[in-house]
């Protein structure tokens, strides 16, 4: 860090390229999806994943997408998955969202690893390290080490019942979530230990696969990570999706009005009713895809840890500030900044418009505050202040992918035109759904067997067309800017 960083970041805190490719999403979506739980092109832009980067894994679970051919597939060199970073950088834009995956990253050897959590950062990615979590109980200093080295920011924990293969005899045969919430708690205290060892931030996520099997204990893990939110920041379901290699009878039956229902039972205050929860909801890019709530957990000695949404539909101030923010401010991020920066961004922002900080920002968090203390904002504001309550942010997320058959709808064909999930395949970005469902990524690792280069085949017009309207992203097509 520099004084040159503190004084950009003062002065430009909001970056011109975050605006811009903003401003390009919010255009791409059709007038009936620009309302105010959008929020694709105000906040958020499109997530990308690279493939092959280690398709291997030492699970066996039952729901994975990847098949069991997938253990006989030989990882990509690291400058192919570089190579897949720059492809993806013009859509993601400034500190876009990254997610390095495929089969188990972790069983790339550590210097790997670390070479390619520098580089994303290098060419202003954000990588979220994708994994089972077990590598680093296995392999105790693994997690601090890429902290340290590779400046591993954000990590998803994968935790649910559907997984095999887990070390200790406590979860290896786990068949429910409750059985499971000790390994969460236990992934908890790492992520604590580990921040606390290097002194660095480290966003967690912990997601789950949900089938018929395990909805009915969707409740218990969201009680169990709620109370964690220190640790985990983000709680991520994804209904299965019938694609041909998962596990027979998992995929489908799912739907997210009752996966959110079960949500809400784990959740304590007035979250715990479904129709609450889902005034709260928000979208990125099409309502059937990508469903979440931001949110608050207030925790404080003798109290139920509660979670409160950001916004809340009908409420006329958490609307109207969102709104005001989202308009002056938008496209402002923190994730890359260290502590020093994030502040002199903060300044930045509200040297901008410091009457808007008064008038509108500080009532919103009162108004806040009055919420989690059932109308008493000076209660919680008290605690607060004498650090007998913390309040954590915390995100409730739902991703859900498409079969085959779903993807030849009408409606699927819809979805797959507001699609913000894309995976490099050849010089195309494609989208996650049809590299899972329509044979894309058995292909790909077909091409990476017989020592091809990979994608090329796989994006050919004669193996492979995008079933939306509009063609998959073309990298040549946007402008790069590597900063």
């Amino acid at each position: 860090m520099t004084l040159r960083a503190l004084r950009d970041a003062f002065r430009e805190p909001i970056r011109p390229e975050a605006k811009h490719a903003l401003r390009a999403s919010w255009e791409s979506l059709p007038a009936a999806f620009r309302t105010g739980q959008q929020m694709f092109g105000r906040q958020g832009n499109p997530c990308g994943a690279t493939i092959g980067s280690m398709p291997r894994c030492d699970f066996a679970c039952r729901g994975c997408y990847l098949g069991d051919g997938a253990n006989h597939v030989p990882a990509l060199p690291v400058e192919a998955v570089k190579r897949q970073m720059r492809q993806l950088r013009p859509l993601l834009g400034s500190s876009g969202n990254l997610q390095l995956t495929d089969g188990e990253v972790t069983l790339r050897p550590e210097a790997q690893q670390i070479e390619l959590l520098r580089y994303a950062d290098a060419i202003g990615l954000i990588p979220m390290l994708m994994t089972h979590g077990d590598s680093f109980r296995r392999r105790p200093g693994l997690l601090e080490r890429l902290m340290d080295e590779g400046g591993l920011r954000e990590i998803s924990i994968h935790v649910d019942a559907t997984m095999r293969g887990r070390t200790g005899a406590a979860y290896k045969d786990a068949t429910t979530e409750a059985a499971l919430n000790p390994l969460r708690e236990e992934f908890a205290d790492m992520i604590r230990a580990a921040r606390k060892k290097t002194g660095r931030p480290l966003v967690a996520a912990t997601t789950m696969t949900i089938t018929r099997d395990n909805l009915a204990g969707v409740a218990d893990a969201v009680r169990c990570v709620v109370k964690q939110a220190d640790a985990f920041k983000m709680l991520s379901f994804q209904p299965i999706a019938q694609v041909g290699r998962t596990e027979a009878g998992l995929g489908g039956g799912v739907g997210l009005e009752e996966l959110w229902t079960e949500a809400a039972r784990g959740l304590g205050g007035p979250a715990s009713n479904p129709a609450f929860l889902m005034k709260g909801q928000m979208w990125l890019g099409h309502s059937a895809c990508n469903r979440y709530v931001h949110g608050f957990v207030l925790a404080a000695p003798g109290r139920e840890s509660t979670f409160h949404p950001l916004r809340m539909q009908g409420d006329r101030v958490d609307e109207r500030s969102i709104e005001r923010y989202l308009a002056r401010y938008g496209g402002a991020s923190f994730r890359r900044d260290a502590p020093a920066t994030a502040r002199a961004r903060l300044l930045g922002l509200i040297a901008q418009d410091p009457r808007f900080w008064l008038a509108e920002v500080l009532p919103y968090l009162w108004h806040q505050a009055s919420k989690m203390g059932d109308g008493n904002a000076a209660s919680v504001a008290w605690q607060l202040v004498r650090g007998r309550a913390r309040v954590h942010h915390f995100n409730i997320v739902s991703h859900s992918f498409m079969s085959p058959e779903e993807l030849h709808s009408p409606l699927g064909r819809e979805r797959l035109d507001l699609c913000v999930f894309r995976v490099p395949i050849g010089d195309e970005l494609v989208s996650m759904c049809e590299v899972n469902a329509l044979g894309v990524r058995d292909r790909y690792y077909a091409e990476i067997r017989a020592g091809q280069t990979p994608g090329l085949q796989s994006a050919d017009a004669t193996a492979f067309q995008p079933l939306g309207r509009r063609p998959a992203f073309s990298p040549s097509a946007l402008p790069l800017r590597v900063i």
